[in-house]
């Protein structure tokens, strides 16, 4: 840990909250990150899910947790006198990092899912979230059988993928100069007065997914020239990419990466680009 934490504040020392100014004057409120529009194209990266075919998928989440809470063998979760347990849903999701979940797992796309229950990928009018196939749950729990998307955070293995294509469309590549930014909601400090930035190389920017002083990937990621800037909202289980259509081809029909596009996003003003917000 100790090296992780040098290796993050070495290679991406904290900035000025004055470099988030243009993404204010773009987006507005970046409390749960800045959401750019499409400027001038954008897709959505959404994070990974994972299926056990061997899994009970009959058993909910919630259902789960309650037979442990019944047997004892986890405690009930109490804050300020009020048994979190009794008036809340183990939905299965999580907020923050994530990652594979081992042996047994397979990614379940997105894609995949909405065509064996019959849902849209996203519902019209949604963004990415929890709100996306309620036909998969049981009174809002997912099958024990499936691991859904990690909220406000990219997995682990989309934040590397992702970041390995930023490099190959970036004209300066793994040395793109690049800013990350953090929404308060993630911090320890919850400071909304001094934003959390920090200034790298775009061939480091995996290593901000260790960050030991947060358990995200940043909120924001955007190259200095402002070519492309990506958005991951603290509410969302996806990422907004915006920049030059080759790089959103590239992300709609990468391998790995399970990306979309969405018909209500907003569309740039003409002939404005991300780099002539300066």
């Amino acid at each position: 840990m100790p090296e992780i934490s040098t290796c993050v504040t070495t290679r991406w020392p904290l900035a000025p909250s004055a470099e988030t100014g243009w993404l204010h004057e773009l987006c507005g409120d970046g409390v749960t990150g800045f959401m750019p529009p499409a400027m001038p194209d954008a897709a959505w990266v959404l994070n990974a899910m994972y299926e056990h075919k061997q899994g009970p998928a009959a058993i909910s989440h919630h259902e789960h947790h309650q037979a442990q809470l019944a047997e004892g063998s986890v405690e009930r979760h109490v804050v300020a006198g009020i048994d979190l347990d009794a008036i809340g849903v183990a939905t299965g999701g999580d907020l923050g990092r994530a990652e594979h979940p081992g042996p047994g797992w397979r990614r379940l796309r997105w894609a995949d899912l909405a065509h064996r229950i019959g849902d849209p990928v996203v519902p019209e009018g949604l963004l990415p979230c929890y709100r996306c196939f309620p036909s998969a749950t049981k009174d809002g729990s997912w099958p024990l059988s499936i691991v859904p998307p990690t909220e406000g955070s990219t997995d682990r293995e989309t934040w590397d993928r992702l970041i390995t294509l930023l490099i190959e469309h970036s004209p300066d590549g793994a040395d793109t100069a690049c800013f990350a930014y953090y929404n308060p909601l993630m911090t320890a400090a919850c400071d909304f007065e001094n934003l959390h930035v920090r200034t790298g190389r775009l061939g480091d920017a995996q290593l901000l997914y260790d960050n030991p002083e947060i358990d995200f990937s940043p909120s924001n990621l955007w190259a200095a020239d402002r070519s492309w800037v990506l958005c991951t909202d603290y509410d969302l289980w996806a990422t907004k990419v915006s920049g030059p259509r080759p790089l959103i081809d590239a992300l709609l029909h990468d391998t790995e990466i399970e990306a979309i596009q969405l018909p209500d996003d907003p569309t740039e003003p003409a002939g404005q680009t991300l780099s002539s917000l300066t």
